[in-house]
């Protein structure tokens, strides 16, 4: 019986590459790592429901809960001791009408936890606030309808100003105008700047995408919606046409511009990073978080992992903060990693 022969080793030239090299130990991988994710670049989205004894679980979305006020005082100090960058601010009002006039009491649902939130953490992180009628809307839509049932964009407008104003006298640090009316970003701006409130910055969800990724998000905030959001939301086939909605949003005087959802549009965020002259955000939505959970629910791949490299991945297309519903849990993590 003949012994197979051993193949004799292949033996690279001196001073050869070998990108191997870089990836031998923890050590040496986090030397050579091109990106990282920090603390201070999470977001944690953040919702508060009017009326609520206590908290109550979201069940398309393990872990994430409707707060009440006490509960989202703790959640907003816990944010804060882990040294996020910040908290995106959703209320969920128990009372809705045409127009949305929650929106704009000084004692609707989200007025009051944006002054919560400050009185509790101060500037320890950004207090942000959705700026939106959706949740406020007995239609579920982000504006002002016509008679017709199409959704006014200058009629909007008017309530955005008043909706603005509203945040920021409860002490919003800054205000994320979500709706993808046109020329929002402007008309905010100049309420803001009116009334003296030339601190309060302007966060435009500039790209933001008519997506299914959304779905859990519509039952965290209740939603009534009937129908669909194409006519203002961007379309997901146009990539181009996001570089057009930054560009107008930054002339108007955006501070920092979105693209959402995050991870089916990694290659918008990476245009839009390349492009923008302000600081760029990205949203981890609640689609994107729903699926990791249940997969990782199932055992089908490692939770852990999972949420760090999509994060990750996030921040490698360009994102400068990332909104996540993992904020906490995952600057826990790169805190152990660190020490």
């Amino acid at each position: 019986m003949t012994t197979p022969s051993v193949p004799a080793r292949a033996v690279p030239t001196p001073g050869r590459t070998r990108l191997r090299r870089l990836r031998q130990s923890p050590a040496m991988r986090r030397l050579a790592a091109e990106t990282r994710v920090h603390p201070a670049e999470l977001v944690l989205p953040v919702f508060v429901k009017e009326g609520l004894a206590e908290p109550r679980p979201i069940t398309s979305m393990p872990g994430v809960l409707q707060h009440t006020r006490d509960s989202l005082r703790r959640a907003a100090a816990e944010a804060a001791e882990a040294g996020l960058g910040g908290v995106m601010l959703f209320g969920v009002p128990e009372h809705r009408d045409a127009t949305g006039t929650g929106a704009t009491d000084p004692d609707g649902i989200l007025n009051l936890a944006i002054a919560d939130v400050v009185a509790e953490v101060g500037d320890a992180l950004v207090v942000q606030a959705d700026l939106c009628l959706d949740e406020f809307t007995d239609h579920g839509h982000c504006g002002v309808l016509t008679a017709s049932g199409a959704v006014d964009n200058d009629a909007t407008l008017v309530r955005y100003a008043e909706m603005a104003l509203a945040q920021a006298r409860a002490g919003a640090h800054l205000v994320g105008l979500s709706g993808m009316m046109d020329g929002q970003v402007a008309v905010v701006r100049d309420a803001l700047d009116g009334e003296g409130f030339l601190d309060t910055a302007v966060l435009a969800y500039a790209a933001k995408y008519a997506s299914a990724f959304y779905g859990p998000f519509r039952e965290a905030v209740e939603s009534t919606l009937e129908g669909d959001r194409r006519t203002y939301q961007m379309d997901p086939a146009n990539r181009r046409e996001a570089a057009r909605e930054v560009m107008v949003d930054i002339a108007e005087g955006a501070d920092v511009v979105m693209v959402k959802p995050a991870l089916a549009y990694l290659d918008v965020l990476a245009d839009v990073a390349a492009m923008s002259t302000v600081p760029v955000a990205a949203y981890q939505v609640s689609g994107e978080y729903a699926m990791v959970e249940a997969a990782a629910a199932n055992g089908w791949i490692d939770r852990r992992r999972a949420v760090t490299e999509s994060v990750l991945s996030i921040r490698r297309a360009g994102a400068d903060h990332v909104l996540t519903y993992w904020a906490v849990e995952l600057a826990g993590w790169l805190q152990e990693e660190n020490r």
